[in-house]
């Protein structure tokens, strides 16, 4: 399956504790997929403390097929196919908007 700048996946996620199921948001382009197998996707999570900058509070996360208020976070990571990826929404304009805006701010030499 191709997926889209702004889609919403479910991934096997490597974290502290060991791999999760959890949501994020797809981040990298049709060119990069057409180059390589791989993705590249921004966390979405529903802590809510200590939000910086580089976080973004989702306004539409039901239509994005979050079952929960859910909050985008610049923690960026490359997946492989092999992570079990399943396409459950995608964001909507706004929330694309705001999660690029964080993206800028936390990647240097992207203004």
């Amino acid at each position: 399956m191709t997926f889209k700048p702004g889609d919403v996946i479910t991934v096997d996620f490597p974290g502290v504790t060991g791999i999760k199921r959890r949501p994020v948001v797809v981040l990298s382009s049709k060119t990069y997929h057409a180059l390589r197998p791989d993705i590249i996707v921004g966390l979405i999570t529903t802590q809510t403390s200590n939000l910086g900058v580089t976080d973004y509070i989702l306004q539409d996360w039901s239509s994005a097929g979050l079952r929960v208020a859910s909050i985008f976070r610049s923690f960026i990571v490359t997946l492989p196919p092999s992570a079990n990826l399943v396409l459950i929404g995608h964001l909507s304009e706004r929330d694309w908007q705001g999660v690029c805006n964080c993206v800028k701010i936390a990647l240097a030499g992207f203004d």
